[in-house]
């Protein structure tokens, strides 16, 4: 009995060292299929619905809430109205702003991948292409960071504080860094 668990687990951890290894040798297969190579479904689909993708996290894990998350949390945050509607502003406009530049993003990088497929790339191209992507990645990220700024004129300090805590990133305790800016009541 002891014998046959031995070469039974022995046979298992087999398969699972012989799996993680071909997954180790072939990480990208299956994403030859991919309409965009270097989008994954998930990807395109925050891209045009203008999420940020973590692209603020510069700012959210630094005390800088988000217009959407703190939307999200109007009511526990004990917005005013015309907090509300700041916010909301807010939040319409970053949105529209990502979802120009997300489409902008997905048609450079579909430009990319067709070089690449129709084999008509060239270093130059090449260059030129991922300068066009990397500036619209940049783009992207100072557009959702921007928003963070933004929401900072909005909230009370006692806000900023409370949200840290909602999200889980501090303890009732720590209070929130000040922001030069930020708007105080």
């Amino acid at each position: 009995m002891f014998k046959a668990r031995l070469i039974m687990t022995a046979a298992m951890m087999t398969l699972i060292i012989g799996g993680s290894l071909a997954q180790a040798q072939q990480p990208y297969a299956g994403l030859q299929s991919r309409p965009i190579k270097a989008l994954s479904d998930r990807e395109l689909a925050d891209l045009r619905a203008g999420r940020g993708m973590g692209l603020a996290l510069a700012a959210e894990l630094n005390g800088y809430p988000g217009p959407a998350h703190v939307i999200e949390l109007a009511d526990a945050l004990a917005l005013t109205a015309e907090q509300r509607g700041r916010m909301q502003h807010l939040h319409e406009t970053m949105k529209a702003e990502a979802i120009a530049l997300g489409e902008r993003l997905i048609d450079q990088e579909a430009d990319l991948d067709r070089q690449f497929v129709t084999r008509t790339i060239t270093p130059i191209t090449l260059d030129a292409a991922t300068t066009r992507i990397g500036r619209t990645q940049a783009e992207l990220r100072a557009t959702h960071l921007r928003y963070h700024l933004a929401t900072m004129e909005v909230l009370t300090p006692d806000q900023v504080r409370r949200y840290s805590e909602l999200r889980g990133y501090t303890s009732g305790a720590q209070s929130a860094p000040h922001h030069p800016g930020m708007h105080h009541r």
